[in-house]
């Protein structure tokens, strides 16, 4: 029997190892490894998701101990299952579980998408932060206008009990509270609740489909960082972000999605240089010519925005896309620039706890402050940096309404964005066609 390691962030490597590792008894796992996430490291995969040739579940270790963990328990594979980082990166840790002794694996489509007996629309993109999450709204308000029942199933964010969250399902505001869910979560699900559609999400996506099927016309696939689809999609639509020109064919597995595409967003064409916009149509031509495209805005809308002119603001900008995402703003400092703010602050002398080493971590990060908040005591810290902020009030380009999750003693400003389709193919066309 092979033993193997499955390194992964708390999403895709549970993923995997329900559909590849579960019930393959050729194939024994002794350790996850993560990373990107903080604390999920130090816990189990627990023996109620991981099925009965794991009794004792599965522990979870911080990467940095991974050469250790091959050699310690003379592994054979390692799994490398998460997303949005170079190709160099992934390369790089190959050399080091190579240099170790095992092999390196990567799990690709057809071994790990599920089938549906619904169709499915898969909305994914090239990049974290490239606006997926306002095209896979688009779209289900689309399909709903048109009298389809519609549910969306969120790529995984567990950082909780995770046998608890095995299947979690979202309709009203309270089930957020309930499924005690982290900024990060309710970025994601609170836009579409607002919009009256159903969301599901959690750890175990064979379970969370045979659920939504219940509900469900047509089921949409609302994609995380740049990964690729949990299910197999009869509609694949990828969105590219022309501020990052060129990553679509660096960072893994962006590219996947680039070149399997059937449709393509070039998303934010108002806010780029027209030469890069040429040159992510150019890529498109070359890499991946059979998809249709479509080109579009992220237009911004502030209620009160008028009180920002000459004002000192503070700019919470969502936490992924200026992490992970690498980007060094978004939609908050397009407000402030265009409502004429004074200043925007630099938030890192204010920081505190965990905030303050996130600024550390992401050196690019000078005049946005990233919503941080995987836990309790994380939303609390990010709430101290903002009440120490010297500000006379902030801008928060985050999705949700951060009003409803903190309480400031300075105004907050919310920032919203949709897309906007420019021209012929639009959205609509495309899932009318479909």
């Amino acid at each position: 029997m092979k033993k193997a390691i499955i390194m992964g962030a708390a999403g895709r490597d549970f993923h995997n190892f329900n559909v590849h590792f579960r019930k393959n008894e050729d194939l024994r796992v002794v350790a996850f490894t993560a990373t990107q996430i903080p604390d999920i490291e130090g816990r189990k995969y627990p023996p109620q998701l991981a099925g009965k040739i794991y009794p004792e579940g599965i522990p979870i270790y911080p990467e940095e101990e991974l050469v250790s963990l091959i050699k310690d328990n003379e592994v054979d594979e390692v799994y490398f299952s998460y997303s949005d980082v170079l190709h160099e990166y992934v390369m790089h840790k190959a050399s080091e579980v190579m240099a170790a002794g095992a092999s390196f694996v990567l799990l690709g489509p057809d071994e790990t998408m599920i089938k549906s007996r619904l169709p499915v629309v898969s909305v994914c993109a090239v990049r974290t932060g490239c606006g997926k999450s306002q095209t896979s709204r688009k779209i289900s308000l689309i399909l709903k206008n048109n009298g389809r029942r519609v549910v969306v199933i969120r790529h995984p964010m567990p950082y909780g009990n995770l046998a608890d969250q095995k299947v979690q399902r979202f309709e009203k505001y309270e089930d957020l509270a309930k499924h005690h869910c982290t900024i990060e979560e309710r970025e994601e699900y609170e836009p579409h609740i607002s919009n009256g559609i159903i969301v599901y999400a959690g750890v175990d996506f064979q379970a969370i489909l045979d659920e939504a099927e219940k509900e469900a016309d047509i089921i949409i696939w609302d994609g995380g960082n740049n990964d690729f689809s949990f299910y197999r999609a009869d509609l694949e639509i990828v969105v590219v972000d022309p501020h990052r020109v060129g990553h679509e064919l660096l960072y893994h597995p962006g590219e996947t999605n680039f070149r399997r595409a059937d449709v393509i967003v070039i998303n934010k064409i108002g806010t780029a240089d027209e030469e890069k916009v040429n040159l992510v149509t150019e890529n498109i031509k070359k890499y991946n010519p059979k998809a249709r495209v479509v080109r579009a805005n992220s237009p911004i809308y502030v209620s009160g925005g008028e009180e920002i002119a000459n004002k000192n603001v503070l700019v919470v900008e969502d936490g992924p896309t200026l992490t992970h995402g690498e980007m060094s703003y978004g939609a908050g400092i397009v407000a402030a620039n265009q409502f004429g703010a004074a200043t925007i602050i630099d938030p890192r002398p204010f920081s505190v706890g965990s905030i303050e080493g996130t600024f550390k971590k992401f050196k690019h990060l000078d005049k946005v402050l990233p919503a941080m908040g995987y836990g309790e005591q994380q939303i609390a810290e990010l709430t101290e940096t903002i009440n120490r902020s010297d500000c006379d009030l902030v801008v928060s380009g985050t999705p949700i309404d951060l009003s409803r999750l903190i309480e400031s003693n300075k105004k907050i400003l919310r920032v919203q964005y949709d897309i906007e389709e420019i021209g012929s193919p639009d959205l609509e066309e495309i899932l009318k066609d479909f």
